[in-house]
């Protein structure tokens, strides 16, 4: 880590008025998301359960997942090269309207009959999916250009904090409000997602530089071949990959709060927000020390940890040792987030930053909805404990693998700048 006397972050980053509004649209947008996460994911896993049983159920929460993955499979490449080819203000404020749009929706499900109701939320999913195909590059792209190059860490950093507050903030509040009915929930949303396309609106972004001279195809393929050809972040990024897929349990969490820990929508929200409080932690040490020597040895030990961490997840029978274990598996993750997130801006050129940032995407966002698929799948047949079981498993097995398949991962010290000047 840096040698910062303080762990106390610095506010410099902020002086950036241009950063402070993207910063604040960001964690508005993250925060909403999460609130409809809780209250889409229980409301789902609530209907289902009335007509199909626990384990029929855990199918529904697997679809809702695939229902969002695949627009995000089919179209964040179209998505990265439009963020390269188009301004990234514009795209965020167009995708930002749609999500105030869909909140609505979703106010019109809780009075829908069953059917109606699931029919509806699967809808929105895949509208959601849409979404998260275009504004993800956009966003990522966007920021690195409203701050300096040498403070683009601390942007990393402070984002990573500010979504880590929202992840916190978002999931006990969409439990508690839950309790009051889910249309509340994505009321708040709703009124959210109007602050931020607001804050971005009146941002004084600079002026786009779109690529000249590459279209279509082209551009694909062009950003396809950076990544192959990085093996540093090829690798770190197939890490997670792999990880997110087979060790995500956010989908099973309602699973896991009704029929394992026997507690309710409360408890659901605190069990979300526990490995945000763990990454938040993590977070809020590395925007005071920023990571800078043996990233790739942090790298495997994150993942390593993550693994034992959801073993300890599936195993326990308590409330409170399952968060702690949820919390660890947040800290752990959040330092693989940093470490991918500096590779990925501190060594892209920004004219491909879009295209490279949307394979990000694909093979981690993305993996996050096709991970709750696979989750869904593996609590149809192993039950829920097993499937996160396999997960943990194969987190710590990729732990130790990894450095044969990609040994620039785990000999990398530092990070390689690219300037863009």
């Amino acid at each position: 880590m840096s040698t910062r006397s303080t762990l106390i972050p610095s506010f410099a980053i902020f002086r950036h008025k241009a950063y402070l509004h993207y910063w604040v649209m960001r964690q508005l947008n993250s925060g909403a998301r999460q609130m409809q996460a809780v209250a889409m994911g229980w409301q789902v896993y609530e209907l289902a359960r009335l007509n199909h049983g626990v384990k029929q159920s855990a199918l529904f929460l697997g679809f809702i997942g695939l229902a969002q993955f695949l627009p995000v499979l089919l179209l964040s490449l179209i998505g990265g090269q439009a963020a390269d080819r188009f301004d990234r203000k514009l795209i965020l404020i167009l995708t930002n309207i749609a999500r105030f749009l869909c909140a609505f929706a979703l106010i019109g499900s809780v009075f829908l009959p069953i059917n109606s109701a699931l029919t509806l939320l699967f809808s929105v999913a895949v509208v959601l999916g849409i979404i998260y195909a275009f504004a993800p590059a956009a966003s990522s792209s966007l920021y690195p250009t409203l701050v300096p190059r040498r403070e683009i860490q601390d942007a990393i950093a402070w984002n990573s904090l500010g979504y880590q507050v929202s992840a916190i903030g978002g999931p006990a509040i969409g439990g508690l409000v839950y309790i009051f009915g889910a249309q509340y929930v994505y009321l708040i949303a709703a009124g959210m997602g109007m602050v931020g396309t607001m804050a971005i609106l009146s941002a004084p972004t600079p002026k786009h530089k779109p690529v000249i001279g590459a279209h279509g195809l082209s551009m694909i393929i062009e950003g396809l071949k950076y990544i192959k050809g990085n093996k540093v972040v090829l690798g770190a990024i197939s890490l997670d990959l792999v990880v997110v897929f087979f060790g995500g349990v956010t989908a099973l969490l309602p699973i896991f709060a009704k029929d394992v820990l026997h507690v309710g929508a409360l408890e659901l929200g605190l069990m979300r927000t526990a490995p945000a409080i763990g990454a938040f932690i993590v977070a809020f040490i590395l925007a005071a020390r920023p990571l800078t020597r043996n990233i790739g040895r942090y790298l495997l030990i994150s993942i390593f940890i993550y693994g034992l961490s959801m073993l300890g997840f599936a195993i326990s029978k308590v409330l409170i040792l399952s968060t702690i274990a949820l919390a660890i598996t947040g800290a752990a993750d959040m330092i693989s987030v940093y470490i991918r997130q500096s590779l990925i801006q501190l060594s892209t050129p920004d004219n491909m930053r879009g295209r490279v940032t949307s394979v990000d995407f694909i093979f981690i966002g993305a993996s996050n909805e096709l991970g709750e698929f696979e989750s869904g799948i593996a609590a149809r047949f192993l039950g829920p404990v097993g499937a996160v079981i396999l997960g943990g498993c194969v987190a710590i097995t990729a732990a130790l693998v990894w450095p044969k398949i990609f040994p620039e991962v785990a000999n990398a010290d530092t990070i390689k700048l690219i300037d863009d000047e």
